[in-house]
């Protein structure tokens, strides 16, 4: 006969594992609700706002213009090129160029840009924020002097 307090920790093992089973699967339904969250507001942004309909910019280089598509929602991020301004950038990569261009060089990390942008400070929107600060790097539009400290380069005087 198996005694009573063998019986209580192989119950307390099996509650203690179905609790861990839980909470992973808790985790990912949040993920994926936050997800759902996310892609609702952005469609919901993306519909509220009309469409730019202003004549597109026109950068010159090595003294030729080059006309650039002017900017809407989803759009690619264009390589800086000098004599191109922040106009060519789509709304949400203008608005981080406009905030960080106010703060004459000083860098920012991603959790100050999304509450400067006045997104909740909650990991989904860093991360969001941190991609599109990553994306204008690579282009040439800011510079990460420390990991996950962004700028916009002085010698741009502001950048935008």
């Amino acid at each position: 006969m198996p005694s009573v307090m063998g019986l209580l920790e192989e119950r307390e093992r099996a509650a203690r594992q179905r609790v861990e089973v839980l909470q992973a699967e808790l985790r990912e339904a949040e993920a994926a609700w936050e997800r759902f969250v996310i892609a609702r507001e952005t469609v919901g942004q993306v519909l509220a706002e009309p469409g730019d309909r202003r004549p597109a910019p026109v950068a010159v280089t090595e003294d030729r213009p080059v006309t650039v598509a002017g900017a809407v929602r989803g759009s690619m991020v264009p390589v800086w090129l000098a004599g191109l301004e922040a106009a060519v950038l789509a709304p949400d990569y203008r608005r981080i160029m406009d905030i960080l261009a106010g703060r004459d060089g000083e860098a920012m990390d991603c959790r100050q840009l999304a509450v400067a942008l006045g997104l909740q400070s909650v990991p989904a929107k860093v991360e969001g924020v941190r991609s599109k600060a990553k994306r204008l790097v690579t282009r040439g539009w800011l510079t990460e002097a420390r990991p996950g400290m962004f700028s916009v380069p002085v010698s741009r005087g502001g950048g935008s």
